[in-house]
């Protein structure tokens, strides 16, 4: 009687079990399917969730005074986001010089919960640089060891080189003196880019570019080089809606750069070289503004205002014929006498 008992208990126990699992399954079904609809609401790509805002703002000032004879060199890099400027310069004998950096690299993304997104980039360099360089031979004492008693000679005639890329706009300018003897220089760089993406409707892209030069070069050579890409960036990204969100902050993800479309058909192609003793001024300016605004008409738009109300190219569109005559009521044919009659 007791091993009865005990078998009874044994299955009782395990239809238990089976049961248990059973709900424990539902349960975490039911679990799954309301976390995808939740993770359903977030759009594909968002960079933030819903109902959120980031600003993220850097900035960097530097004022400088140079005064020096011997041997120099120099090495200036700044990037913000699809801008980037590049300043280096090296030579024996004396400088003298002030100049002035200023960058900034901004970046706001505004995700509120029942309207439109937005995602803004606005980033921008300045470098202003007066420089007056004399070439001479240098001979130079470095540290305790033999080059104290027998000095490095540098006799390096001078070479300045500055670019500015600005991706935002396709746009290259390079300004470079090389085997100068005296070099007395203004440089002014501008370069800004700004991005601004309401999805949707509105894409909204421009890239400015400035360099302005005023310079006397002895004895040397002086290149000017501009090169203005037939690809519109600013636009590209706009139209290409399959582009992720993440890569709008960069442009170099869409091909190697400026250099593979600007060098193959550029709209802009200027190529400058002078031997010898030159005064050179120069002011060049490049913008390329970018805006698009497009509609897109909500789903099913036809349930407000009927279907006569659709835009044409859904009433034109060969996929939605077939729903013409449920929309417009044609379809429809009143019985002559009813399917199932009332039974009394």
């Amino acid at each position: 009687m007791e091993r009865g008992i005990m078998d009874r208990l044994s299955a009782f126990l395990s239809r238990n079990r089976q049961e248990n699992a059973h709900l424990i399954a539902s349960l975490a079904l039911i679990l799954i399917l309301f976390i995808s609809s939740s993770n359903a609401a977030v759009p594909s790509g968002s960079l933030v969730g819903p109902g959120s805002y980031e600003e993220k703002n850097i900035t960097f000032n530097m004022d400088q005074k140079v005064q020096t004879s011997g041997y120099f060199m120099t090495y200036m890099y700044a990037e913000s986001g699809n801008v980037a400027v590049k300043n280096y310069a090296h030579g024996s004998g004396s400088l003298k010089g002030e100049s002035t950096l200023t960058y900034q690299k901004m970046m706001k993304q505004n995700h509120p919960l029942y309207s439109d997104y937005n995602d803004f980039n606005q980033n921008c360099i300045q470098l202003k640089e007066d420089m007056s360089m004399t070439y001479a031979p240098m001979k130079i004492s470095a540290g305790t060891g033999y080059f104290a008693a027998n000095p490095v000679d540098y006799s390096s005639l001078l070479k300045e080189k500055t670019w500015v890329k600005n991706y935002r706009a396709g746009t290259s300018m390079h300004h470079e003196v090389e085997y100068a003897h005296a070099l007395d220089k203004e440089l002014e760089i501008n370069a800004k880019e700004k991005f601004n993406y309401t999805y949707d409707p509105v894409w909204e892209g421009m890239g400015y570019t400035q360099m302005n030069i005023n310079e006397d070069v002895t004895d040397g050579k002086a290149h000017i080089g501009v090169l203005q890409s037939d690809v519109d960036y600013a636009g590209k990204l706009a139209s290409d809606k399959k582009t992720p969100l993440m890569d709008f902050t960069s442009l170099r993800g869409l091909g190697s750069g400026i250099l593979s479309s600007a060098w193959k058909s550029p709209v802009i192609e200027i190529d400058e070289d002078y031997w010898g003793t030159s005064h050179i001024e120069k002011i060049m300016t490049l913008e390329v503004p970018y805006y698009k605004k497009t509609s897109s008409e909500d789903w099913l738009p036809c349930c407000s205002g009927g279907y006569l109300t659709m835009p044409a190219s859904y009433i034109g569109d060969a996929k939605l014929k077939s729903a013409k005559g449920i929309f417009d009521c044609t379809c429809f044919k009143a019985p002559g006498e009813a399917e199932f009659p009332r039974v009394y």
